[in-house]
């Protein structure tokens, strides 16, 4: 008796491979499975801006990258003893202007340079609903734990979000024609809007998505991880302690069921050979001196070597470097 019901996937036009480069931006979900692929070896950039979680600022830090335009100091706030821009998590910010700056303006040079050459984009939005600093009207990714008062909270019309992101595709579409754009919906539950907020939000991506999908066939594509999140794993065990995000277990399957879809097969077979390599930078000997554990240490190392030799573009250097501090000379 099958105890769950399977969302189906279609079959992309595209995979995913050790060859090609990847670009995530969004929520904190495409972190988690932008975080899969980067362990894997996949040529992978993650949110260069930061989480990012609804339609308007992803759709802001892409056109940025898209122009490459570095940050301003104009641009940056300060509060509570750090710098920070409203267009970035505040995972950019630091007690030095000079260290937020460069350190956005590296990132923002990083992803102009990466999404010119990237074949897929996965952008996953959390929610419908933007802040808008009063002061400026500008909608804001992030509100650096600045007084409610300061900003609005609006819900996005689903023609805002196409008209929004109609526009971006097609730019994107002239900077990297290859480019393959791959929206989900995260499944985390944004519960400070209630239940019902929640869900109209949520209603609202979905129905935008859908409709950008079928304006852009052969450039846009939709990947259910909201789905297989609210079907497939509809049990509280699936989620974290907070309740509302998926737990490292819903994570690495919706993980299977985006590599069942997408991911081809011979760097399926790679990904075996790299959790092996993991999984021995991982343990800790009882003892690193005995003989045993240093043939161990070599092997992997020339498993290591080998895989270099075969995909030029994968790097295990800070792997090696672990495993050459346990040999002995």
């Amino acid at each position: 008796m099958e105890l769950s019901t399977k969302v189906g996937i279609p079959k992309y036009p595209f995979t995913l491979n050790h060859s090609d480069t990847t670009l995530f931006m969004g929520s904190c979900f495409a972190e988690n499975v932008g975080a899969k692929l980067t362990e894997y070896k996949f040529p992978t950039l993650v949110n260069p801006f930061g989480v990012q979680y609804n339609p308007v600022s992803v759709g802001q830090a892409l056109q940025r990258i898209v122009s490459g335009l570095p940050l301003t100091e104009n641009e940056l706030s300060f509060a509570n003893g750090l710098w920070y821009s409203y267009q970035h998590h505040s995972s950019l910010s630091s007690v030095s202007k000079e260290e937020c700056l460069a350190n956005i303006n590296q990132q923002i040079e990083t992803a102009h340079s990466w999404l010119r050459s990237a074949k897929t984009l996965f952008v996953t939005f959390g929610t419908a609903r933007v802040y808008y600093l009063k002061s400026t009207g500008n909608a804001v990714a992030n509100c650096h734990k600045q007084p409610a008062k300061l900003f609005d909270n609006k819900l996005l019309t689903v023609n805002q979000i196409i008209d929004t992101w109609s526009s971006l595709i097609a730019v994107l579409q002239e900077v990297n024609p290859l480019l393959k754009i791959v929206f989900t919906v995260s499944p985390v539950r944004h519960w400070k809007d209630g239940a019902v907020g929640n869900q109209v939000s949520k209603s609202t991506l979905h129905v935008a998505i859908n409709s950008l999908v079928e304006q852009h066939t052969g450039s846009a594509y939709y990947f259910p991880s909201y789905e297989i999140m609210m079907d497939e794993l509809r049990d509280y065990r699936y989620y974290a302690t907070d309740m509302l995000h998926p737990s490292p277990l819903a994570v690495d399957y919706i993980w299977e069921r985006l590599v069942e879809a997408m991911v081809d097969k011979k760097s399926v077979d790679i990904m075996k050979s790299v959790e092996r390599i993991n999984l021995a930078v991982k343990h800790r000997p009882f003892n690193a001196h005995t003989t045993e554990h240093q043939v161990f240490i070599k092997k992997t190392l020339g498993q290591i070597a080998e895989l270099e030799k075969q995909l030029p573009n994968i790097s295990f250097s800070q792997e090696r470097s672990r495993l050459e501090q346990q040999v002995l000379l």
